[in-house]
């Protein structure tokens, strides 16, 4: 450690302990005294309590869901089959939607506010294969009128945090959403969820995403749909591959 990343460090523990002292932040989930600044809205046990993947799980090597009981040699042949049809080549999520991820992903949608660790964690995911091979990062784009009302897209403040970090450029203009996402989407199965995006997307300039491998970027993975219509849009254009990074996921 260099003379300055030392003094930063103990000018950041001074910082969270004088902030603890003088503004204490209660953790969203048990209420207890969040200890540093880039854990917020969480404390560090609520963190820990929180599913966080490591890359040494045994997960379907397209749609990044947990598999159990699957053991082989070669981790790109393991499939949990729901996935076959979505366009993305491989999506990761940073853990499981639940606990602390969670809360951090509901603070990132009703304020603009990235926590530090969460960008640690989309940053390391990133890194591992496959998505490390890729080229130009595209967050998800909302629909303008929906974009309006929230003020900002969780999804590009997710690029804009990790593309420095990634030396990735972000392209935010070349992919729009076409048509809304129903409100009412949180009640629908799978399919009903892939009927309310198909054809949503359009990519408006093509040259800059042909022969690109994309890493597409949002907040939460669900059932694939978005991202996979996201995607198909996207190869349309002749993007080389996609792959999907999100904070977080379900466990089924």
């Amino acid at each position: 450690m260099t003379n300055a990343s030392f003094l930063t460090s103990v000018a950041d523990q001074l910082y969270d302990g004088l902030l603890t002292l003088i503004y204490p932040q209660a953790c969203s989930i048990c209420g207890g005294s969040v200890e540093r600044r880039e854990l917020i809205p969480a404390c560090i046990n609520c963190w820990t309590s929180t599913r966080i993947f490591t890359g040494s799980e045994t997960l379907c090597w397209k749609c990044g869901v947990v598999t159990h009981g699957m053991r082989v040699n070669d981790a790109t042949l393991v499939r949990c089959r729901r996935c076959d049809s979505q366009q993305f080549e491989a999506a990761r999520a940073c853990g499981l939607y639940e606990g602390a991820l969670r809360e951090s992903i509901l603070l990132l949608k009703r304020q603009p506010f990235l926590n530090q660790h969460l960008v640690k964690l989309l940053v390391a995911v990133a890194r591992r294969p496959p998505l490390n091979t890729a080229t130009r990062i595209i967050p998800v784009p909302l629909h303008p009128e929906r974009e309006r009302q929230r003020g900002f897209n969780q999804a590009l403040l997710m690029a804009q945090a990790i593309t420095s970090q990634l030396g990735i450029m972000i392209d935010e203009n070349s992919v729009v959403r076409l048509t809304a996402a129903n409100k009412y989407r949180a009640g629908l199965d799978a399919k009903g969820r892939f009927d309310t995006v198909v054809n949503a997307f359009e990519v408006r300039r093509p040259t800059l995403v042909r022969g690109e491998t994309i890493l597409l970027v949002d907040d939460v993975f669900t059932t694939g749909a978005t991202a996979s219509s996201c995607a198909e849009a996207v190869l349309r254009a002749g993007a080389r591959a996609v792959y999907v990074l999100t904070a977080a996921r379900p466990a089924g």
